[in-house]
């Protein structure tokens, strides 16, 4: 098949590593993929891999925007010049361009859905759901049904995959040497791989950082990721007195480093449609924290390969995090369950070869 992805930009995150797993794995299949952006810092990594990119101006968040308009225009011809046979989304914005495209060449559209919508009026006028429907979890599967009326065999469930011999081997540089690097005290790591947004619950792993410093005082708390709640939670360290024990680090388009320092890896959002960050360090034997919320229930199985707490709870928090502390031989054990757990359910063979059965489901459907 000849594969289109449209996807607004290539940066470090959550959708782009989905997007290269998967066109990675479709490409191994013998299949043609071709990516739609506005670019990115990891570009390079996509034409290393052999994926052509077509730059076209996506870098929006406005369902109607004349860049929408242009990409149309552009991409309309590139369909039917390299014989598209499928076109799939990412976004909110390309799901609405998918649809557009469709209007215009007659070639389906399917959209992947990454996590939890609100029920805004553009999309209550403007739904734009496409031919076919993959959701990351039966969490946002459920989502869209319960908060969109979406019936529910039009959803597909195929879950995040990641290639788990990259996080099995992490890095071969001494963990002082990485510590350093990162202006690590020289205890214990905790950490967190995410964007800096209230949903993702960094304010109350902050807190519960304050409560695990008074028993390990060498410790640190890496938080890796930038947003708009940076400033609000680089002053809620300082005015818990708590600035020496937390690093803040940008994104970074590789993630192996911070994993092989970490010790435990915590994840305390208060909504996630699956967390691929967490299956990433998982995939790398970490001991992993988790909320008891949305997609990581699909992937933390509480006291087997992680633990699991209420939401912002951060007393809660603090006492897991103690919990596997006091317990070096815990940590391991869940840490190994955590990457059996991972590869025998979330590989990137099995997400790839999934999403292939929707395009076919897909294209077998008479419009």
């Amino acid at each position: 098949m000849n594969i289109l992805f449209i996807t607004n930009h290539l940066n470090v995150g959550g959708i782009t590593s989905y997007v290269f797993t998967l066109a990675c794995g479709l490409k191994k299949r013998g299949h043609n993929i071709y990516i739609a952006s506005s670019g990115g810092e990891l570009s390079s990594k996509f034409k290393e891999a052999g994926i052509i990119s077509i730059p076209v101006p996506l870098k929006t968040k406005k369902e109607i925007s004349p860049k929408i308009i242009f990409s149309l225009f552009k991409l309309s011809a590139i369909i039917r010049e390299k014989k598209i046979d499928i076109i799939h989304s990412h976004s909110r914005t390309t799901q609405v361009l998918g649809c557009w495209l469709k209007k215009f060449t007659g070639v389906k559209n399917i959209f992947t859905c990454h996590g939890f919508f609100k029920r805004r009026f553009l999309r209550r006028i403007f739904p734009c759901w496409g031919d076919g429907i993959i959701a990351i979890s039966q969490q946002v599967k459920e989502h869209l049904i319960d908060d969109f009326k979406l019936p529910a065999e039009v959803i597909a469930v195929v879950n995040n995959g990641i290639d788990i011999d990259r996080f099995k081997r992490v890095t071969s540089k001494p963990k002082a040497e990485i510590k350093k690097k990162f202006g690590l005290n020289t205890g214990a790591v905790i950490s967190i791989i995410a964007r800096l947004s209230d949903v993702k619950g960094h304010k109350y792993l902050i807190e519960a950082m304050k409560i695990v410093l008074r028993e390990y005082p060498d410790s640190s708390l890496l938080i890796v990721g930038t947003g708009k709640t940076e400033k609000d939670l680089s002053g809620l360290t300082d005015n818990l007195g708590i600035k020496r024990s937390v690093f803040f680090v940008p994104e970074i388009p590789d993630t192996t480093d911070a994993l092989a320092v970490t010790d435990i890896f915590v994840m305390p959002s208060l909504q996630e449609g699956l967390g691929l960050a967490l299956m990433e360090a998982m995939a790398a034997g970490k001991a992993v924290i988790g909320s008891n919320v949305g997609g990581i229930k699909t992937l933390i199985q509480d006291g087997r390969n992680g633990l699991l707490v209420e939401p912002a709870d951060s007393p809660a928090l603090a006492q897991a995090i103690l919990t596997l502390l006091n317990d070096p031989a815990k940590r391991l054990e869940l840490g190994k369950e955590a990457q059996d757990f991972i590869q025998n359910n979330f590989s990137q063979e099995k997400m790839v070869l999934e999403t292939e059965k929707e395009y076919l489901n897909c294209l077998s459907v008479k419009d």
